[in-house]
């Protein structure tokens, strides 16, 4: 039962600090998305935790669509 618990629960534990790449986006004056895709491009100067956050937004964006 512990292996099912995790797998649902991955999302909960991957989310360290809940809104904190959207209020990133919103002081960047962009939609979460537009600024997950400016993030993640080669040569981007953000910071490696502002990098994985637009990895998991990408991630967390997929679950919607469906």
């Amino acid at each position: 039962m512990k292996t099912k618990t995790r797998k649902r629960n991955w999302i909960a534990g991957a989310i360290k600090r809940p809104g904190a790449f959207t209020a990133k986006a919103k002081k960047a004056k962009m939609s979460v998305a537009a600024y997950a895709n400016k993030v993640a491009k080669k040569g981007s100067k953000a910071s490696a935790l502002t990098k994985q956050q637009a990895d998991l937004a990408k991630t967390l964006r997929k679950f919607t669509k469906g």
